[in-house]
């Protein structure tokens, strides 16, 4: 891909996004997400009915007259989005890879944070954590991020999310909105995930291909693992061998889900041939509900 072509298509996907974050996200991922704290903005003459543990005593006693402290919230936040980049994200039985999804989310995320002033970081992993990029707020900045999603290639096979969170977790001192974006091809990640969440504000896109689920009839299938480079033959005409296949499936996406609830994480599964608008946008408005 030349350098036109990679422009191209961050030009593109900049013009998409910003559509959506103008029209909807921007204000979802407003109140879906709340600032750091309260801070002292002014002071303001007492009236009847305000809270007396408001008041301004040292104010108070130079004007002689009662005045409260009032607060507004830290609305200022940093995000950091955690994308996987293995290469199982390579697979997409339609038009879009789940890579590509991953991609599109990571852009919606990083507008509608500058669109609230926030700054936005980018870590990019799979075996091994990749890139590293440090929050910042800008146009500019977004845009490098969404340009680092479409070249940055894997240099190392598998996938590590504890890796990835533990680095986040590391190098990131203040409490921040964490995304990882992720196929959650991976195991034994609960406990930095645990972490990470009690530490930061924490949410789980999990990216999917509907195909990954279930076999379709098409007799002999060579089937590729992208991340360890082992191939076998599958006979999909057999229903016994499809039926097993979509159980086990099945129940790969059930123990996640149960996991993901049991840590308290919110998250959401999105597909590569479904629109991820509406269940974005419920997971949004739960999190409002909630706080």
């Amino acid at each position: 891909m030349t350098s036109a072509d990679i422009l191209k298509k961050v030009r593109y996907l900049e013009i998409r996004t910003k559509g959506l974050v103008n029209n909807l996200f921007g204000g979802e991922y407003l109140s879906a997400f709340k600032g750091r704290g309260m801070a002292f903005a002014e002071v303001r003459p007492y009236q009847f009915g305000d809270d007396v543990r408001l008041i301004d005593w040292n104010v108070t006693a130079r004007s002689e007259t009662p005045y409260i402290k009032i607060f507004e919230e830290e609305r200022e936040q940093t995000l950091m989005i955690c994308a996987d980049i293995s290469s199982s994200g390579l697979f997409g039985s339609f038009t879009q890879r789940k890579m590509d999804l991953a991609t599109e989310l990571a852009a919606v995320l990083a507008f509608s944070a500058i669109k609230n002033n926030d700054k936005v970081g980018l870590l990019l992993f799979s075996g091994k954590v990749e890139k590293f990029i440090p929050p910042r707020k800008g146009r500019l900045h977004v845009l490098r991020l969404i340009r680092e999603l479409f070249t940055t290639k894997p240099k190392h096979p598998g996938t590590d999310i504890s890796a990835a969170l533990n680095y986040v977790n590391r190098i990131l001192r203040r409490r921040s909105i964490i995304t990882l974006i992720s196929d959650m091809q991976d195991f034994g990640y609960e406990k930095p995930l645990k972490v990470m969440n009690k530490k930061h504000d924490l949410i789980c896109l999990c990216v999917d291909d509907r195909v990954e689920s279930e076999l379709p009839d098409i007799g002999l299938i060579p089937l590729l693992d992208t991340e360890t480079g082992r191939r076998i033959l599958v006979d999909s005409s057999d229903p016994s061998v499809r039926k097993s296949y979509a159980r086990k499936r099945y129940t790969e996406k059930q123990q996640l889900s149960q996991k993901l609830i049991k840590l308290q994480v919110d998250h959401v599964h999105l597909y590569t041939n479904e629109s991820y608008i509406e269940p974005l946008s419920g997971l949004f408005r739960q999190r409002h509900n909630r706080f």
